[in-house]
């Protein structure tokens, strides 16, 4: 019987399913959108009912459309939205608490407030993170604090814990599995990145019980199954990795050394450090990769907070373009930004900057400035931030990168991939397949079921197009030199 993988894919505003025959390549998808909520400023929740409900949607219309049953599915792979952490009880399966979003920023304070305990240098040491509310941990004691029935619960081990990956998972297998992989285990402020596991000094500095936590597994093989009476059969859970982690191992980026960028709402940057904890001098985060046989594996993570994000200001704020598809068409109408340059600190500089109090800034501008300059000026922004990114990464590997992996919706951007070449001055590849943390998914899935083995998924990658630099490294660094003008103008004082 051919063999036939559906990947899951939970993320921030929609889940989705898709189904991928034995060359990895995508048969049927299938998605559903939910909302999430703001109940007060800089809040953000999601209800756990929703995500589960729409994914479970996702996986019927996949399989409808795919003309298959979830008998024929060899395996499934899972890849979620980070961060995002809830908890539900045991014996119902029912939640306790809204699913608080990586977004949400309430335990602003909390992490203030360990701050000035002095305990975030050995946080940063034992989980290779920075101490902010984006992470797990701090939400976990928030929903504890503000409930001690809840606390009674997590003690007594009567309410689970767990980020969204460990949710889906627990409802998949009608409620027989909690589990969490390790490189969404990482990303909660409360793993250890050395020995792979819950670390008790972390679980006691936020106030976490034990017994309300996922266990640890690796992100591929047999990891649990679901339940029949939930989606009609017994399908063996395969795959399991954090949505950038999984888009990591989509692009075949399985070797040190290689790396990708995701361009979507912002960018996320990850680099394979194999089984090197690389500690980072720039702002950069330390995470584990994947975790196969027992054996983990790290990557280097930076991010920039605007990337698509600016074309949609463009078009929604500014009204300087109807579509973002336009952006490129029009940017292209020009031959340089003319001198503009467009630093999108709208919520402060990330890595490796890390200026929360900067703010955005046009600069430049002249009378013969007009509106393709600004729009060509934030596709370079998006560039020159991600080479800001590349280059801390360069410094703390030592090691220079050979080719850049890019995915995601505005990796279309041909303008965008060619000058993010010219001004690394290395090849930049575009992937066929732009969803490739589903990809990923797959591939782990695959993997675990022994449908592919490790030296099959390099192979299985394919690129949609290659962009090579056709800039001068003399032009690359008078146009570097404007740019690091603009971000110096931008930077708080």
């Amino acid at each position: 019987m051919e063999p036939f993988i559906l990947a899951l894919d939970q993320g921030t505003s929609s889940s989705r399913a898709i189904v991928f025959d034995q060359h990895a390549e995508p048969l049927a998808s299938h998605s559903q959108a939910f909302q999430c909520r703001y109940p007060q400023p800089g809040w953000v929740e999601a209800d756990p009912e929703e995500l589960w409900q729409t994914q479970r949607a996702s996986i019927d219309g996949a399989l409808q459309k795919a003309g298959i049953g979830t008998a024929k599915v060899t395996a499934i792979g899972l890849t979620n939205q980070r961060e995002t952490v809830m908890a539900w009880d045991r014996s119902t399966g029912a939640a306790l608490t809204p699913a608080i979003v990586w977004q949400c920023r309430r335990t602003t304070d909390q992490c203030q407030a360990l701050r000035e305990r002095g305990l975030e240098p050995q946080i940063r040491e034992r989980t290779g993170l920075l101490l902010d509310p984006y992470f797990s941990a701090t939400k976990m004691g928030w929903l504890l604090d503000s409930d001690p029935a809840l606390r009674r619960a997590a003690e007594r081990g009567e309410a689970a814990f767990g980020t969204v990956d460990s949710w889906v998972i627990w409802r998949l297998s009608g409620g027989r599995s909690h589990l969490t992989d390790a490189s969404n285990a990482s990303r909660t402020l409360l793993f250890n990145l050395a020995s792979g596991q819950w670390d008790p000094w972390l679980l006691e500095c936020f106030g976490i019980p034990p017994a309300c936590l996922p266990h640890i597994c690796d992100s591929a093989g047999i990891l649990a199954h679901t339940d029949p009476a939930v989606i009609g059969a017994e399908v063996p859970i395969c795959g399991i990795a954090g949505d950038q982690q999984a888009a990591l191992f989509g692009q075949g980026c399985v070797h040190p050394g290689m790396a990708k960028n995701t361009y979507g709402t912002g960018c996320f940057l990850l680099l394979n450090t194999a089984g090197e904890i690389v500690r980072s001098s720039h702002g950069l985060l330390s995470t584990v990769a994947w975790r196969l046989n027992g054996r983990l594996s790290y990557a280097l993570e930076g991010s920039v907070f605007m990337a698509g994000a600016l074309i949609q200001w463009l078009r929604d704020e500014l009204g300087i373009i109807d579509s973002a598809q336009q952006s490129e068409a029009l940017a292209a109408s020009v031959p340089d930004s003319g001198g503009v340059h467009l630093v999108p600190a709208f919520t402060g500089l990330g890595a490796p900057h890390w200026d929360p109090h900067a703010r955005g800034m046009i600069s430049g501008l002249t009378r013969g400035s007009n509106r393709a300059h600004i729009v060509r000026a934030a596709i370079e922004a998006v560039a020159w931030q991600n080479f800001d990114l590349l280059q801390a990464m360069q410094a703390d590997t030592g090691s220079p990168l050979q080719e850049l992996r890019v995915d995601g919706g505005m990796s279309q951007n041909n303008l965008l991939c060619q000058f993010q070449a010219d001004v690394l001055q290395q090849r930049v590849s575009r992937a066929a397949q732009t969803e490739s943390s589903a990809l990923g998914a797959a591939l782990l899935a695959g993997l675990g079921c022994s449908l592919w083995d490790f030296e099959q998924i390099d192979r299985l990658w394919r690129g949609d197009r290659q962009f090579d630099p056709t800039m001068s490294v003399a032009e690359r660094d008078r146009q570097l030199a404007g740019w690091q003008q603009a971000l110096r103008q931008v930077r708080h004082r």
